[in-house]
């Protein structure tokens, strides 16, 4: 089994997770930034899950 489908699986559920807490609580935020870190976190995870996927797919 190729390593990337677990890690992708794991980035993509984390990311997903992330994002939902990033938009549905968009007010919680650390006290020395404005910027929604869930949020970003959670889309980069995304991504990156999304890619080691593809990029698994791609190979089989």
């Amino acid at each position: 089994m190729d390593l990337r489908v677990p890690s992708g699986i794991l980035f993509t559920l984390l990311g997903l997770i992330l994002m939902f807490m990033g938009v549905v609580y968009s007010g919680l935020r650390p006290a020395l930034t404005d910027t929604n870190v869930n949020l970003y976190c959670g889309i980069s995870m995304l991504v990156f899950g999304g890619i080691l996927l593809l990029l698994a797919r791609k190979r089989s």
